[in-house]
């Protein structure tokens, strides 16, 4: 049978299981990705393996997440992650070399190979033709060790791009169509293969924009041919070697199929407070602004750059506002020095910050109290700028350019006014290429020393799940509940990721009481926790600190409407039970503070999908159904989280 190219990618790396749309399979892991922000704890999971060097053909540490060091957290996390690089075989690049997903398609991304990253942007890479997965860091630590990666293999859906974008309607346009299109859940479950004669007019950068926000559909990965595009993107970085074609067969069969229209797209913005919240810029414009920000991994390539660049040439941005640039790497940071690009921003009043995360994560440049804030990221989440009630917007890099000199949201087709055919910026056909930034192992690592600082904690060991579920409903929440919102960023927070016991006092930070009424409930012999949520629970950010910290403070199950993927998996690791209501409307008629029991749970979850629980409190019988996907899942949650089922099955 004539495959996609996802199908071809997974059969070639296929270690167990069939490609059967719904089922668990395991695949070889070529390349592993890490950064600073969930780094730290992928290698603490790591250490307790037992397994030196790493068996990945590549493993890449980013800095770019903390770089900030207010104090000496992040400098002690930075030391413990290049020492134990330089122990056990792999790659760091230092801060300042730019931010992970950038650097990575840069110097790193090899077409038909499996990335597997704790970051959840790494389907980023996709753009090049590397089918790359985000995951949580016990995952990506399994992987280190040689394991195959397990995931549900997903639908392919084709998002088939036909026709040529119009004059100052950019890729971040197209993907916030598929956004409009899917929403933040529709990605749920498959993989997007983009096909169609547009793709031929996109770069590699342009591509790697919408593969590294189809993750905010909900999305497995986000993958694109291997073409003559991808060779000459290659061929600049001085990796033509790296190249092989890669497509699709002619008669290859999809799950679902989109089609866009290039021609036919404008401008688009996602309003706050969800990146599936799509309306045109043309319906918003005059919204007045006080900041915008270009950056991230979605938006802050040398192409990017230079777009920017040439709208802001001779202007000067509005009095009323802050403009801030952070270029994607070091590389494109000295291209736009060369080329004269960086001295327009700074004559036109941009504020230069460094090849980092930064205010992305909510690390420096918030905006001020309800602030409105344009930004060419890829999530706009409450609080996520680290200003609670500011209102983030995301837009492309032409819509942020030419707002910023306005004062205000613009359609940036206002342009043709200037340039009637749009704006022409060419990439060099040899990029300058420095990789001193990244450090490789040594040949002698076994002398290497790993240095702990003392704000690098160990992980604790956590019990096996009980025969009965006693519980307390510790904190009821609504639809689309972030990872931020159960373990927030920002330049406090992510210091102490290292630090569980510490990060562990931001859990579920909007309900001040929380962390209080956690640890008297854990103090309780016999009674854990529970939290129940809605729609989507856990959508956004890989870090598993979302999971793990409610693990240690006594959480045994979470009871939810629908999960996210990522968060989904990193529960099942860390041996927490996931449940969803059989019956939606059961979720009205539960309250904080209710007991909920499940008799004889431990050895149902094995034997049958759905299970009676009793709200004890109110009286009550209801079914819901656990989300262990196979008797692997079963096993690990009844051992406590995967470390434990690790140490059982190895005896």
């Amino acid at each position: 049978m004539d495959k996609n190219i996802v199908q071809k990618v997974l059969d070639e790396h296929l270690v167990k299981g069939r490609l059967v749309a719904g089922k668990e399979i395991a695949i070889k892991v070529d390349d592993a990705l890490l950064q600073d922000a969930t780094g730290t704890t992928v290698c603490l999971v790591f250490e307790k393996m037992n397994v030196s060097p790493v068996k990945t053909e590549r493993t890449v540490v980013f800095i770019d997440h903390n770089t900030l060091q207010t104090n000496e957290r992040n400098r002690n996390d930075h030391k413990y992650l290049q020492s134990i690089a330089a122990k056990h075989g792999m790659m760091l690049s230092r801060a300042g070399n730019g931010i992970c997903h950038q650097v990575f398609m840069e110097r790193f991304a090899k077409p038909g190979k499996t990335l597997l990253g704790s970051d959840s942007h790494t389907p980023t890479a996709g753009g090049v033709g590397e089918l790359s997965i985000g995951a949580g860091g016990l995952d990506v630590a399994r992987a280190l060790a040689g394991e195959p990666y397990y995931v549900t293999m997903p639908e392919v859906v084709q998002v088939q791009l036909l026709g040529e974008l119009p004059a100052f309607v950019s890729a971040k346009d197209i993907v916030l169509k598929v956004l409009e299109i899917l929403g933040t859940k529709g990605g749920t479950g498959k993989a997007l293969e983009y096909t169609g004669e547009g793709i031929k007019h996109l770069t590699v950068t342009e591509r790697a924009t919408i593969t590294n926000m189809g993750t905010e559909t909900g999305a497995t990965m986000s993958i694109f041919p291997s073409d003559e595009e991808t060779l000459k993107f290659l061929t600049a970085q001085d990796r033509a070697s790296d190249w092989q074609e890669l497509k699709p067969d002619q008669d290859a069969r999809y799950d679902k199929t989109i089609t866009i229209f290039l021609n036919k797209l404008e401008p688009l913005v996602a309003c706050p407070h969800s990146p599936g919240n799509i309306k045109k810029v043309s319906e918003l414009e005059g919204l007045k602004i006080e900041q915008v920000m270009l950056g991230s991994c979605t938006n802050s390539s040398l192409l990017d750059m230079k777009k920017a660049a040439l709208i802001l040439q001779g202007r000067k941005v509005h009095p009323d506002v802050d403009l801030v640039i952070a270029p994607g790497s070091k590389q494109v940071l000295l291209h736009l020095t060369r080329g004269g690009e960086l001295e327009v921003f700074i004559k036109a009043g941009a504020r230069i910050l460094e090849c980092t995360c930064g205010p992305c994560v909510g690390i420096g440049q918030a905006p001020g109290s309800k602030g409105v804030t344009l930004r060419t990221t890829n999530r706009n989440f409450e609080k996520r700028s680290g200003t609670a009630d500011a209102e983030i917007y995301l837009v492309s890099p032409e819509t942020a350019a030419a707002s910023a000199i306005a004062g205000k949201l613009v359609d940036p087709r206002r342009l043709k006014r200037i340039w009637s055919k749009g704006i022409k910026v060419f990439l060099p056909e040899k990029f300058h290429i420095d990789d001193s930034r990244i450090l490789k192992p040594p040949k002698n690592s076994e002398k290497v020393k790993i240095i702990r600082g003392p704000t690098i904690v160990e992980l604790p060991e956590f019990p096996e799940m009980p025969q009965e579920l006693k519980t307390k409903v510790l904190i009821k929440l609504g639809d689309k509940t972030t990872t931020g919102h159960i373990s927030p960023s920002g330049t406090d927070i992510m210091a102490l990721r290292s630090d569980l016991p510490e990060i562990a006092k931001h859990t579920f930070h909007k309900d001040p009481d929380f962390y209080q009424r956690a640890i008297k409930n854990k103090k309780k012999k016999g009674l854990r926790g529970i939290v129940v949520g809605g729609e989507n629970y856990g959508e956004g950010s890989s870090r598993e600190h979302a999971a793990l910290a409610p693990r240690y403070l006594g959480i045994d199950a979470v009871l939810v409407k629908s999960f996210a993927r990522i968060h989904l998996a990193n529960l099942i690791n860390f041996g927490i039970l996931p449940l969803e209501f059989v019956d939606k409307a059961d979720y009205d008629r539960i309250e904080t503070g209710n007991k909920i029991e499940i008799s004889d749970v431990r050895k149902l979850i094995g034997k049958t999908e759905v299970l009676k629980a009793k709200n004890v409190s109110k009286g009550f019988e209801f079914e819901v159904k656990h989300c262990l996907s196979s008797p692997r899942q079963v096993e690990i949650v009844q051992a406590g989280g995967y470390l434990n089922w690790m140490k059982k099955t190895k005896k």
